[in-house]
Order: C-alpha cells, then sequence, then structure tokens
C-alpha cells in the first residue's frame, strides 16, 4: 500500500577506490547518468540491512553501480544494458575490479531479457533505467523476486522534473518527449504506491528512491 515521501539522510560515508573515481569522472564528462552519492548512500544501506544474495539491475551504463553493490557484502550480481557503447565500458570496468565471478552482464533491451535471467530468483531488483518504462520494469521482474524481496527505483523525481506537473506554464515549456515521461513517471508512482503486494515508501534522496518491499 502507500506510504508517504520521507526525508532521509544517509549516515554511511561514502570511499571510492581509484577506479571508481576514474568512472565517476568518465561520467561526468561523458554525460552517463549514474546515481547520485547520496541516494548510493542509501542503496548500499539497504544492501547492508536486506543481505541479498543475488540481486538484478536494469540499467547498467559503465558499470558503476553494479561495481559498488557487488562489493557491498559480496552479492551476486545480474545487470541488464541495452547500449552497446555502455555495455563494452561496463565489461571493461567490471573486469579492472575482478570482478567478472560476481557481476553477470547482458546485451539486451531489459523489455527483452527476461528469459535471460527467468531461471534465477533475487533478493533485491534495482530500477535505474528508461524512466518512460519503470512500470514494465517493476511488472516484469518482480516475480523473480525472493519472499520480502525489496525492489530500489532510482530517478523517482526525474531531476526535479516530475514536481512540474503542479506548475502549468513550466510543464508545458518543456519538450513533448519530457512532459511525456513526465507524465509516465508521475503515474509510476501514484501506481507504485497503490500496490497491495507491496509495502513502498519514496524518500527525497538524490533524484527520488522509491524502495517497495514485496509482502
Amino acid at each position: 500500500m502507500s506510504a508517504k515521501i520521507n526525508d532521509h539522510e544517509p549516515t554511511n560515508k561514502l570511499v571510492f577506490s581509484s577506479l571508481e573515481e576514474e568512472l565517476r569522472d568518465y561520467a561526468m564528462k561523458n554525460d552517463v547518468p549514474i546515481i547520485q552519492d547520496d541516494g548510493l548512500a542509501m542503496l548500499e544501506s539497504i544492501i547492508r540491512i536486506k543481505r541479498p544474495k543475488k540481486i538484478l539491475e536494469i540499467g547498467c551504463a559503465i558499470g558503476y553501480s553494479a561495481i559498488r553493490m557487488a562489493k557491498v557484502i559480496g552479492s551476486e550480481i545480474y545487470t541488464i544494458e541495452r547500449n552497446q557503447d555502455m555495455y563494452n565500458e561496463a565489461i571493461k570496468n567490471i573486469k579492472k575490479a575482478s570482478l567478472e565471478d560476481k557481476i553477470h552482464v547482458f546485451y539486451k533491451d531489459a523489455l527483452e531479457a527476461f528469459d535471460l535471467v527467468s531461471n534465477e530468483t533475487f533478493d533485491m531488483i534495482f530500477i535505474d533505467a528508461a524512466k518512460a518504462q519503470y512500470m514494465k520494469f517493476f511488472n516484469l521482474y518482480t516475480p523473480l523476486l525472493s519472499e520480502h524481496g525489496v525492489v530500489v527505483c532510482d530517478n523517482m523525481e526525474f531531476h526535479g522534473l516530475v514536481e512540474a506537473l503542479d506548475n502549468n506554464e513550466e510543464y508545458m515549456s518543456y519538450s513533448r518527449s519530457v512532459r511525456g515521461i513526465i507524465r509516465k513517471m508521475a503515474r509510476f508512482h501514484d501506481e507504485l504506491l497503490a500496490k497491495e503486494d507491496f509495502d513502498t515508501t519514496l524518500f527525497e534522496v538524490g533524484d527520488g528512491i522509491a524502495i517497495s518491499v514485496k509482502k
């Protein structure tokens, strides 16, 4: 069922390896979207609390979050990326991190990749991919979630633009495609909070994080 939006200040201080600093610099210089620091701190806190053995990530990009998640408690990561260049970067970076045995990367559109992981059961799913498809990702992959498993969705505020729905002038100033994403993300908020089989809380952390725990 629904839960109100909460403020949350992660308490664990992030420490980055030299490789992770390289990935952060690469992401900034090449406009690659990676999870914000406070969102990452919260994600890693959830991993420490829930201690998932297997994590499914929708949206690998350059492998930054997959590497970070794998290093928290040694979880096995299955991650999906549809962009060839990002996939190649991820494979290279995961190899540099010596985590090839922990992180499995699939080059595929996540909406078409279910069969690649359908024999697995995941304790956590992390969604950080095409914003307009979040509900489809959620519905497609949550049947693979273990009992009391958790789904973490990043970018719930879509760079703060979801709030633009409350200001028609601002909303109409954006392109039609951006307005479409804003509407879909707002709808996803409502549908996620209404799900009877999950307890969901939205946190005002980073660009907005939703945590949905399977009942």
